[in-house]
């Protein structure tokens, strides 16, 4: 069902990077939300006066909340596909981590209700209804949440959506909610023991945990976290590629949303090189490996001295004295320059992050006196880098 879904609605659906292909799919998502949870609430809600049963309405008001949670997810597909403009030079894309951050709250607002609900029927229990028209709404339910399930997940697998992910979530807890409700009923009605509040209880502790969770996925992307190890190993392997450059440092990726990455870094090239032929060969890499790997790059020349006899031992006793602090830390932007009495060396040290400021001060003493110690005329001038990127 859902692959026919997408083949009817959508005109290349393999094209999930192109974002005007992402916004169908969210869009399809949305719709289809929309529709089931609307074909539910009134089923619900039909069946719900006919028999009398206040549960059966009851659970026809929590589907049309689900409807919102679709619209919300329809609209911020919509507003995420939206082109570039001066307001918002890099494109709307992060309003999908918004829509799920909205879904991941109403969520929690089910979640908080369903526990104050649950308390209250464990503190003064009321009789659990039970009929034909109930077991049979609540198992159609079901099944259409578990296809919605499935449906989103599916969709949001292709497109990597967090927002697709937050629905899937949605689904599955009304799923289990409701499985709780329809256990809770039979096992009253032949059994004659009530557990509604305590599977009520149970179901809400895990709906809580399913909101906390989306809450946790989708703020770290807003708040910037660091760029998957893939990217950046693929980046850096495209880059040192190209002929003529023999380094990469200061690799700096950032996403503005599903499928909008802007990197930039410091390419290491002979200091002696033909400027425009190694010019050249830049643009040429920033072209592409953007159209390669979907990222808008920048890379910066930087140059590097290699047959400086006296500056590569000079390098090669600064790496030494790196190794035997910690062998995972890194340096570039080696340089010497003599003065009358002393020979400053400038260079950045590549760190973890997560160092302390003490923890800085007391690494670059350190460099600094161990490289004196070898040779009093050496005056270390260091700047430290954190490596953000994780590039080993």
């Amino acid at each position: 069902m859902t692959e026919i879904l997408v083949r009817f609605f959508i005109k290349t659906p393999e094209r999930t990077e192109d974002a005007s292909v992402r916004e169908a799919y969210g869009i399809l998502a949305g719709v289809v939300g929309i529709a089931c949870n609307l074909i539910l609430c009134g089923m619900k809600f039909m069946i719900g006066l006919v028999s009398g049963s206040i549960a059966i309405q009851a659970d026809a008001v929590n589907n049309l909340s689900d409807v919102g949670s679709s619209a919300v997810m329809l609209i911020g597909s919509k507003m995420a596909g939206k082109p570039a403009d001066r307001e918002h030079p890099y494109g709307h894309a992060r309003m999908e981590y918004i829509a799920a951050l909205i879904i991941a709250f109403l969520i929690l607002i089910v979640g908080f209700e369903l526990g104050r609900e649950s308390i209250q029927k464990i503190i003064a229990p009321e009789p659990v209804e039970f009929s034909v028209a109930m077991i049979a709404v609540l198992v159609v339910s079901i099944l259409m949440k578990l296809w919605m399930s499935r449906f989103t997940a599916n969709i949001g697998q292709r497109i990597h959506s967090s927002t697709l992910s937050a629905a899937t979530s949605d689904s599955i807890s009304d799923v289990i909610s409701t499985g709780a409700i329809l256990i809770s009923s039979v096992v009253g009605y032949f059994k004659g023991v009530n557990i509604d509040g305590y599977i009520g209880v149970a179901v809400a502790g895990f709906v809580l945990y399913s909101g906390i969770s989306i809450l946790r996925d989708t703020i770290s992307p807003l708040m910037g976290e660091a760029p998957d190890a893939k990217t950046i190993s693929e980046l850096t392997g495209r880059i040192l590629s190209y002929d003529g450059i023999i380094g990469i440092h200061d690799i700096m990726v950032h996403s503005y949303g599903p499928g909008k990455l802007i990197a930039s870094a410091h390419a290491e090239v002979r200091s002696d090189c033909d400027l425009m032929a190694i010019h050249e060969t830049i643009d040429t890499a920033e072209r592409e490996i953007g159209a390669q790997m979907g990222i808008l790059l920048t890379l910066h020349l930087d140059p590097i001295e290699v047959d400086n006899a006296v500056l590569n031992e000079a390098r090669g006793e600064i790496s030494d004295i790196l190794a035997g602090i910690n062998e995972k830390l890194r340096f570039h932007d080696f340089r010497m320059v003599r003065g009358e009495n002393r020979i400053n060396l400038l260079f950045d040290i590549v760190v973890q992050p997560g160092m302390k400021p003490q923890e800085v001060a007391a690494l670059k003493q350190r460099v600094a006196d161990e490289a004196a110690r070898r040779n009093p005329a050496y005056h270390c001038i260091l700047s430290v880098d954190f490596d953000h990127a994780g590039v080993r």
